[in-house]
């Protein structure tokens, strides 16, 4: 029989995180053992990861743990794809390993897919902590006076990325259906290669079934601690390369088009620029060759939404 939940956690020389989450996991996972399992993706780290994930592992004798230590660094999104691909329980959960969880955040969402199987993705919602400074960006990602459960995935996904596009690409704050996650990773497999593609993935599962929002924050987004946060290169592909492109994916899974080609304007208009002239100073030739495709895309956008396919067609059929 399927186990209920998937907990996988991707990592890479941060020993002393997953630390934290064995900890956690030996703490929230108390009367749900028999329900869940736990993968460590560890992506060759060079620290004493191996050590610590050693060290707990034995606490875990009634829950199904793999600790998969990659033989080189894949790079981030292939080792999260492997979490998902090994995933075997009917919902899957990649968390990262420095966001902060709520001990009855694993209660929370097997009690719910126990009561709702129609479930195919859950939003936690979360507050989000500038981690250098210690602030408290915002409280809630979701204004929502209590849980709301609703068939209607497209149009939940629509305005969640809408209204803070962070929120459905943020991994720790989603719970997939497995088999859903799994056939939104291999549709656009080459998507690996965008640091983005995890809201495709959850463009997908969108699609496939109920969304359950929480009102509650079970997780916090530690945000300004990624190792890309302080990459420039990194930064201006994310920015006006990865983003970009999955907006246009979008439209694949059959997102209306006026909503996506708004998306890519709304990003042009609203965007952090700083992330590009810091670039250009930086590393000019790459800014370059990064924004010039960035404008034609949106000129492109701009065009299609003044004047869309079947009016160009309407004219030269009167012609």
């Amino acid at each position: 029989m399927k186990k209920l939940l998937t907990i996988a956690i991707p990592t890479y020389n941060r020993a002393n995180y997953v630390e934290e989450k064995l900890v956690w996991l030996s703490e929230a996972l108390k009367g749900f053992e028999s329900d869940c399992e736990i993968i460590i993706a560890d992506n060759c780290s060079t620290d004493h990861t191996q050590e610590i994930v050693e060290k707990y592992q034995d606490k875990f004798t009634s829950t199904p743990f793999t600790y998969k230590r990659q033989e080189k660094n894949l790079g981030v999104m292939l080792n999260v794809a492997y979490c998902f691909d090994t995933a075997t329980s009917e919902y899957v959960w990649v968390i990262g390993d420095d966001d902060p969880i709520r001990v009855d955040a694993i209660a929370y969402i097997i009690e719910n897919v126990t009561k709702h199987p129609e479930i195919s993705l859950i939003f936690l919602n979360f507050s989000c902590r500038f981690i250098p400074t210690g602030e408290i960006l915002y409280e809630r990602s979701y204004h929502i006076q209590q849980d709301e459960l609703r068939k209607d995935g497209r149009a939940i996904f629509e305005h969640n990325f809408k209204t803070n596009n962070s929120s459905v690409g943020f991994m720790t704050a989603q719970v997939y259906r497995t088999d859903s996650a799994q056939t939104a990773l291999h549709k656009w497999y080459s998507g690996l290669d965008n640091r983005e593609a995890q809201v495709y993935w959850t463009a997908y599962c969108a699609l496939q079934g109920s969304i359950l929002t929480s009102k509650e924050n079970y997780v916090e987004n530690a945000f300004g601690v990624s190792h890309w946060m302080r990459d420039p290169k990194l930064l201006l592909a994310m920015q006006y390369t990865d983003l970009p492109s999955v907006y246009i994916k979008l439209m694949e899974l059959g997102y209306p088009s006026n909503y996506c080609l708004g998306l890519l304007i709304s990003h042009f208009f609203k965007n952090n620029w700083r992330v590009f002239f810091g670039g250009l100073r930086r590393h000019p030739k790459l800014a370059i060759a990064v924004i010039i495709p960035y404008l034609k895309l949106v000129t492109s956008a701009v065009w299609r939404m003044l004047v869309p396919p079947q009016s160009v067609a309407s004219r030269f059929s009167n012609n």
